[in-house]
């Protein structure tokens, strides 16, 4: 297979059972080389600033890192986000608002996953992104979960909420 920079070793799937791993189910994909990695960003036409409040203030680690606001004479309106990098569950995530009016939006064909520690985090993340928007899941025990729910908040991103089967050695929720 050959990548952008040039050939890349391919070896077997992620998910092949291979005896020379500790835990068969530990990826076998190397890592991307240097500081490659794999960011959400989230494009708004004038709500981002609303966004970042509701998200920053329901996630526990939830904190603004940057935020810059379009200035006058630039081709977004002045105060709306031109950047804002976000951290949201110990990820890092990117938005702006659009200058440019569109018909995107946000489906659920592609979610945000969040894998909650316990039953209080789960309740309250629910309650804070539904709230204005639509619940495509309530939160239940749903056979692969002790407690799971999807919502598309009320600008349309879409949350994946999970709380994993407790571990019965020793009572807590793993992820």
């Amino acid at each position: 297979m050959v990548g952008p920079m040039g050939p890349t070793p391919r070896g077997p799937p992620a998910w092949e059972d291979r005896p020379d791993q500790e835990d068969p189910l530990e990826p076998t994909v190397p890592p991307p080389p240097g500081d490659a990695r794999l960011t959400p960003f989230l494009m708004f036409e004038g709500r981002a600033r609303e966004a970042i409040d509701l998200y920053v203030s329901s996630f526990d680690d939830g904190q603004v890192l940057s935020l810059r606001p379009w200035g006058p004479g630039g081709p977004g309106a002045p105060g709306t986000v031109e950047h804002a990098e976000l951290v949201l569950a110990g990820q890092r995530v990117l938005c702006f608002d659009s200058p440019v009016p569109h018909a995107l939006g946000f489906t659920p064909a592609l979610s945000l996953y969040v894998a909650c520690r316990d039953r209080a985090e789960i309740d309250r993340l629910f309650a804070a992104l539904a709230e204005g928007g639509e619940v495509l899941m309530a939160l239940d025990d749903r056979g692969f979960s002790d407690r799971f729910g999807w919502v598309n908040d009320r600008f349309g991103v879409s949350w994946q909420l999970n709380l994993d089967r407790a571990d019965p050695d020793d009572g807590s929720a793993h992820g």
